[in-house]
């Protein structure tokens, strides 16, 4: 009989994080640059904007020639030429002249302020266009100034960042047509299990269909890598040893789900003995996923996560998600914490500590949550709905509706530089 003893979901996370390695650096487009990690700091190599400029259509004019506008004293000025965008005037403006200026447009010489087109009356007088204005207008007033957005040599964003619409914008605004990423760390997925059937195939007696893979592909490619399926795995170790070997030489890191527990068809065990693999930990005091093992061989890591699938599930987000963003270079690779107020009972004891799947709801300022489905680590149906884990602290009895309880949030691509862990505080978000 193997030994298994628990661990804190703290030590556990240390013994993972303590094998993370940071992915090298690649060229791509930038047309494929979304969601991928920059793998360099993003530096501005000019102003923004890079001249002054027209915020709206208007006229650019000297605001000194507005000193005495008023809506009894109106002010005329003669238009010498007009602009649009893309374009710049060879025109210095002088007393009582004024330009046509559209959105965009470099402020010409000798103007140093824009009055917007609804504030004139336009009228043509002897053939030449006249403008009426009937305010005062500030010196700068309508003038969006070089650099008043970013100063050229400033930092943008740092590496590590996931980029978004906003950052593909920077990316493009300063010349990236190839941009800089952290390159994929290929994660090899294996299940095993003889009652696993095809997603494709008609359902048998004592059989069910394999949820898990379809699941974890989608947690990896969530967390920023790719994933390599194999052939999923009967109960039988020559073909289960002989394919892991494989997936450990050709992948960066694997994950096999089912097998990691103690029952006689539970192989993987005698499979790390095999391989020479150090076992980290085979037991973790939680709930579910409490047999979650993670092994490692020559500083490669392999993950034994639970047959069951919110056990696995779970057990991903905690150990295997932040070794993926580590590698992206992401400063901040954990799950996002928060606090919110439980909106329903939750009277089940927690010997343990239990991660259980949840819904957040914004209310009036406020951050609920609430358990979807069954709390069973084998439910399948609690994942479609869940964007966060409620986390309950072992040795509690249960927790009443209005308690404020901890959550992991699923969905949110900002992270935390911390684990949660079980002393931790935390703060709204």
């Amino acid at each position: 009989m193997i030994r298994r003893k628990p661990i804190w979901v703290k030590e556990a996370i240390e013994k993972v994080m303590e094998r993370k390695k940071l992915g090298e650096i690649e060229w791509v487009s930038i047309n494929e640059s979304d969601n991928r990690f920059l793998g360099e700091p993003l530096h501005a190599d000019h102003d923004v904007p890079p001249f002054n400029r027209s915020p709206y259509d208007g006229f650019a004019i000297r605001s000194k020639d507005t000193m005495n506008a008023s809506s009894t004293n109106p002010v005329k000025f003669e238009v010498i030429d007009d602009i649009g965008a893309g374009q710049v005037s060879l025109l210095t403006l002088g007393p009582q002249q004024a330009i046509r200026i559209m959105t965009g447009a470099a402020i010409p010489k000798g103007a140093d302020c824009v009055i917007m087109l609804e504030l004139v009356k336009e009228d043509m007088i002897e053939s030449k266009k006249i403008i009426t204005i009937k305010r005062k207008v500030k010196t700068g007033e309508n003038i969006s100034f070089q650099g008043e957005d970013t100063k050229k040599g400033e930092l943008l964003i740092d590496k590590g960042n996931i980029v978004t619409p906003g950052i593909k914008a920077l990316l493009a605004t300063f010349g990236y047509s190839s941009v800089p990423v952290i390159k994929k760390p290929l994660i090899g997925v294996i299940a095993t299990g003889s009652e696993l059937l095809n997603v494709e195939d008609e359902l048998e007696p004592g059989k069910i269909r394999n949820s898990n893979a379809y699941m974890i592909h989608s947690q990896i490619l969530r967390s920023g890598a790719l994933f390599k399926k194999y052939d999923q795995q009967v109960d039988e170790i020559h073909s289960l040893y002989s394919e892991i070997k494989n997936a450990l030489d050709e992948c960066d890191y694997v994950i096999t789900t089912g097998g990691v527990s103690v029952g006689d068809f539970d192989y993987l065990p005698e499979i790390y003995r095999r391989l020479g693999a150090e076992v980290l930990f085979n037991k973790i005091a939680m709930r579910p996923g409490s047999v979650t093992t993670v092994a490692q061989i020559n500083g490669q890591l392999l993950f034994g996560l639970s047959g069951n699938p919110s056990a696995c599930f779970v057990g991903f987000e905690l150990y295997v998600r932040p070794i993926i963003r580590y590698w992206l270079h992401s400063k901040r690779p954990y799950l996002r914490n928060a606090k919110a107020t439980l909106f329903s009972d939750f009277l089940k004891p927690n010997p343990f500590n239990r991660f259980v799947r949840s819904k957040v709801n914004y209310m009036n300022n406020e951050i609920f949550v609430e358990p979807v489905g069954l709390d069973k680590s084998n439910v399948v149906t609690s994942l479609a709905w869940a964007d966060c884990l409620m986390v309950l602290p072992g040795g509690t009895r249960g927790y009443k509706k209005g308690d404020i309880v901890d959550i992991l949030l699923l969905e949110d691509q900002t992270g935390s530089d911390v684990p949660w862990i079980e002393e931790q505080k935390f703060s709204k978000l």
